[in-house]
């Protein structure tokens, strides 16, 4: 894994719990080079064992640069409480940040297909089984590539603890400090105006069970 330079007691080697972090959530931040110039994209990605799946248009430009081989890091980060410290100074926060960095793979053809349906599920699972696939128009409009997880190419941080004491803030005793945690909740689906007299698949109940 990649070292951390600062606030490195933070840093976590566990292999395992990358994974946790990655698997936890749905959106990372793409980063590359472009003429010079740093380019920052928010995008959907799946983990599939030893490497991370990321899609998206034929024409989207970060895409495009990555797969021809440009410099490239994925950035995910999962908020989990605040941390609110007896000063402003030493409030924060708890979190897990993880960037992964790498050369990005085009997918071949035959690859293609099978990966998009795994990413698919690892977002919605189940969902593949109850919609038709992909059309070879929509595979060609797609380009989905694969940034593997090595072990030199991964960083990890994790934040996890109490707010200072008083004395170490050298605040007043009688201000309360704590932590507010943080989680995501997904609501009960919402049909779509021409779904209305459709059941909830099951694939979606799942998700809010």
């Amino acid at each position: 894994m990649d070292q951390l330079h600062r606030l490195t007691e933070y840093g976590v080697t566990d292999r395992a719990a990358l994974d946790a972090l990655l698997d936890s959530q749905w959106v990372g931040v793409l980063s590359t080079v472009a003429d010079g110039r740093p380019l920052a994209v928010p995008m959907l990605y799946a983990r599939d064992g030893d490497r991370v799946l990321i899609h998206g248009s034929t024409g989207a430009g970060a895409l495009r640069r990555v797969a021809a081989g440009a410099p490239a890091v994925l950035t995910v980060v999962a908020l989990d409480a605040l941390v609110v410290a007896p000063t402003t100074f030493e409030s924060s926060v708890n979190d897990r940040s993880a960037t992964v960095r790498g050369a990005l793979t085009p997918l071949s053809d035959e690859d293609r297909e099978a990966a998009l349906d795994r990413f698919a599920e690892v977002v919605v699972p189940g969902r593949t089984a109850e919609v038709r696939p992909s059309s070879r128009k929509e595979l060609a409009a797609t380009l989905a590539l694969a940034l593997p997880i090595t072990d030199d190419g991964w960083l990890l941080k994790v934040s996890d603890g109490w707010p200072a004491t008083p004395e170490e803030a050298d605040a007043d005793p009688g201000v309360w400090s704590g932590l507010v945690p943080v989680r995501t909740v997904l609501d009960p689906a919402v049909p779509a105006p021409w779904s209305v007299d459709l059941p909830v698949p099951a694939s979606v109940r799942r998700l809010t069970d």
